[in-house]
């Protein structure tokens, strides 16, 4: 499929762009041998990751998916700082880029596409990982977790980058890895493209009707760029 007349291209970024489970699990995995608490292998905590830093550390201190409602609030808040801090330090350890991102990029940024990152990870992670990966000056702006007052699955940050770039929802697509990505789209009356690899709780991406899907970054420019 072949998009008309989009001005603007959203991305997600963990799952999307980047692989940061690793070193998501190295930080999460020392902050709960820091609170004698079991670890858990990658694998296991890729299930978790999408819904921002908080959620995150709730989840492994429930050690599930579903979080455990009864957890001290100091507690969360004391291993929510160790994980935060370490993760900080940490950023591009092991994380790296899926295939073909960067040239897919530059392509795009040849064609004059307006590019925003709208992640749930906190923002203050983002422009150091952005500059660890090499991909400084691709994009307009970024959206953490925090920078608005609602993240995905809610429409705003969606909503907010259309407005910030002068463009029409009808001139956006959101690309992402995620139901996260997808409802926020849905919810916006945004199109959207799922790519089938990245972390999705352990669904598939097409459970929730992107536009189009891909499996390899690289092959979103066919519905972009040329005849």
């Amino acid at each position: 499929m072949k998009f008309i007349d989009k001005k603007a291209i959203i991305f997600d970024f963990d799952g999307t762009l980047i692989d940061s489970e690793p070193d998501l699990a190295l930080a999460l995995n020392h902050m709960l041998q820091q609170l004698n608490r079991e670890t858990y292998t990658q694998e296991i905590i890729s299930h978790w990751v999408g819904n921002g830093a908080e959620i995150l550390v709730k989840r492994a201190l429930s050690g599930d998916v579903t979080i455990d409602e009864s957890i001290d609030i100091e507690f969360f808040k004391n291993a929510l700082d160790i994980f935060l801090k370490f993760y900080a330090k940490n950023l591009c350890v092991k994380t790296y880029l899926y295939p073909n991102v960067k040239l897919t990029l530059e392509q795009l940024k040849e064609y004059g596409y307006l590019m925003v990152i709208v992640t749930n990870k906190p923002a203050d992670f983002v422009a150091p990982i952005l500059k660890g990966l090499g991909l400084n000056g691709f994009f307009e702006f970024y959206l953490g977790g925090d920078s608005l007052e609602k993240k995905k699955p809610d429409p705003m940050p969606l909503l907010y980058v259309s407005q910030k770039l002068n463009v029409t929802v009808d001139e956006c697509v959101m690309i992402g890895d995620s139901k996260n990505d997808i409802i926020s789209a849905k919810r916006a009356n945004m199109q959207s493209i799922g790519v089938s690899y990245g972390y999705n709780y352990g669904e598939s991406i097409s459970t929730y009707q992107p536009t189009i899907i891909v499996d390899r970054f690289e092959d979103i420019l066919t519905s972009f760029i040329g005849d």
